[in-house]
């Protein structure tokens, strides 16, 4: 998450419940393959795929914020379209504390998480996304939500931080600079027995978890972190 803003923070409980509904129907031992191609040697998420990258005097600076190429293996034969999603799982649930000078977020804060990249309705015969495919360069406003020829593309979080644009597309990491934890990120890719999932042109994280209910055969998650603190813990 980018913290530029400190407007209440939203809860995500009720989005946690639905993703544990949706995956109830995954078929049994069978696990997608999911690799980030671009990033993890080192177990971390590489700058290019950044939104902000460490500055002058603890602060951030804009980062190329290119999408990852990633690959998934293919779905059970009942696979139908794929969904795709990245997600912070430790921006701070207390948005006040976000970049605040002398004033560290600690280690133990409450933590909830952020969508940085949503995609439904993947082609069945898509298997990988190559880096920049989603996006590449930040951009005010981040990118249109809709139609795109690797699929459906939704809203990221900053939609609902942000004024300035629909904030579609890929988004990269961007953690607080008073942070010292190294947010993880998941990725997450979803193979569905449903050609195509009824989601309206700007659908969000929860939108996209209520529609797969019942539909996931198969998932699979690859975890990387980011920082941009010289002294990150974990």
């Amino acid at each position: 998450m980018s913290p530029r803003s400190t407007r209440s923070a939203f809860s995500f409980c009720a989005a946690a419940l639905l993703a544990a509904s949706a995956l109830a129907h995954a078929q049994p031992g069978h696990t997608l393959d999911v690799d980030w191609e671009t990033s993890g040697q080192d177990g971390r998420v590489a700058a290019v795929h950044a939104s902000c990258v460490p500055a002058a005097a603890g602060r951030t600076a804009p980062g190329p914020n290119r999408s990852p190429a990633v690959r998934w293996s293919a779905g059970p034969a009942a696979t139908r379209s794929y969904a795709l999603a990245l997600v912070d799982l430790d921006v701070p649930a207390a948005l006040s504390t976000v970049n605040r000078a002398g004033a560290p977020i600690a280690d133990d804060a409450p933590r909830i998480t952020f969508p940085h990249w949503l995609l439904a309705n993947i082609p069945p015969t898509l298997t990988r996304l190559a880096e920049g495919e989603d996006g590449g360069g930040t951009q005010r406003g981040g990118l249109s939500p809709g139609w795109t020829p690797h699929g459906q593309r939704g809203v990221n979080g900053f939609a609902s931080l942000m004024k300035d644009g629909p904030y579609a597309g890929y988004m990269g990491p961007c953690p607080p600079w008073n942070d010292r934890v190294a947010h993880r990120y998941r990725l997450t890719v979803f193979a569905l027995d449903v050609a195509r999932l009824p989601l309206g042109p700007s659908f969000t994280w929860t939108d996209l978890q209520a529609a797969m209910q019942g539909h996931v055969v198969a998932q699979g998650s690859a975890e990387l972190r980011y920082s941009v603190a010289g002294d990150a813990a974990r």
